[in-house]
């Protein structure tokens, strides 16, 4: 269950980027009626759901550095990090050929589904797959104007979450067409692409809003470990995932091939006819549902289900004792404390 300091600044941060996004709708509409195709589009996503972890994390550091939990900078901060999530989500949602977000179609499907029924010219995927970037990209510029009035230091903390989002999207693209299984890339892949994006750098900018740079290097004793539990959970659940909370088919990671630790340490435990139908089947371009049950079951066989279990545990029993180490202030640490079991334990 969300811890309720998630769901309080989920609504916050969410209203926010209702508020922005009604206005720019009105604003790009006057320029154009079609304009607002777009922007509705991104709208809708930013309202379908999603968990708010990301300003979850910032204002729970902001808290622990002292300041207000109040302060509208830190719901724009919070709305900031959100449209950001959604630029990566529409954007992977285009490389990965995924059908749906959040149990709405993808951009990217929708688009194409309006060129076919308006019988446009020219190729609808094409169209399609064109809208969703440059509905990303909007979503990336609102994130910046969102944050324009932070502080030096916090601006510098979110460039470069932004630039690591974008080299682990790169490693995790390579790692998928290479069919590369090594337990230590795939730990790299994960780091970049979403533990520091989704745990490390929230607390970071959350520090530096509140001018506490002096505690973005214990933070990181917390959130680079958590941040990795918070992957191997994804990497779980996009495995074995249920459709009605993931909001994404069953086995997503085993049909797009995705280069995850499960799918390393199954590689180097499996041998034999199951060694080869894993690195035949898994990711190909035409797996079958029969498949990816199969490859469930290898998954858990092999024992590679089981040892993403533990490195959990391990990695937020790590997480949680450094946290223990931290000096924070106010209801920073049972924040951070319910946001780590949240971590653990999530269904989705």
């Amino acid at each position: 269950m969300l811890p309720d300091s998630v769901r309080d600044i989920g609504k916050r941060v969410e209203a926010r980027i209702d508020e922005l996004l009604v206005a720019e709708t009105a604003r790009w509409a006057a320029v154009d009626p079609n304009l607002a195709d777009p922007l509705d589009a991104l709208h809708r996503l930013a309202l379908a759901g999603g968990k708010r972890l990301r300003p979850a994390f910032c204002l729970a550091a902001y808290v622990s550095a002292g300041g207000n939990e109040d302060d509208d900078a830190i719901v724009d901060a919070g709305a900031a990090l959100e449209l950001l999530h959604l630029f990566a989500l529409i954007h992977d949602d285009v490389m990965d050929a995924s059908d749906r977000r959040r149990n709405v179609p993808t951009v990217h499907v929708d688009f194409t589904a309006r060129h076919g029924a308006a019988r446009w010219r020219g190729e609808d995927r094409r169209f399609g797959e064109g809208v969703a970037i440059l509905v990303g990209d909007l979503a990336f510029v609102y994130a910046d104007l969102l944050l324009a009035d932070a502080p030096r230091a916090a601006l510098d903390l979110f460039t470069d979450l932004r630039l690591e989002v974008n080299v682990g999207q790169y490693l995790d693209l390579l790692g998928a067409v290479s069919a590369d299984s090594d337990v230590a890339t795939a730990r790299r892949i994960a780091l970049y692409k979403s533990g520091k994006y989704t745990v490390e750098r929230p607390l970071h900018l959350g520090a530096a809003l509140a001018d506490r740079l002096d505690l973005v290097e214990p933070l990181s004793g917390y959130g680079v470990p958590l941040g990795e539990a918070f992957q191997l959970r994804d990497d779980v659940l996009g495995a074995f995932g249920d459709t009605a909370l993931t909001g994404k088919p069953v086995g997503e990671d085993i049909r797009e091939g995705k280069p995850t630790r499960l799918r390393a340490w199954a590689t180097e435990r499996t041998t034999g006819a199951d060694a080869r139908l894993l690195a035949a089947r898994y990711g190909a371009a035409d797996i079958t549902a029969e498949d990816v049950a199969t490859i469930q079951h290898l998954l858990v066989d092999s024992g590679a289900l089981a040892a993403a279990e533990t490195e959990i545990a391990r990695l937020v029993a790590e997480a949680r004792e450094a946290l223990d180490k931290v000096d924070l202030a106010g209801e920073g640490r049972p924040r951070l404390q319910a946001l780590a079991d949240f971590v653990a334990h999530r269904a989705h």
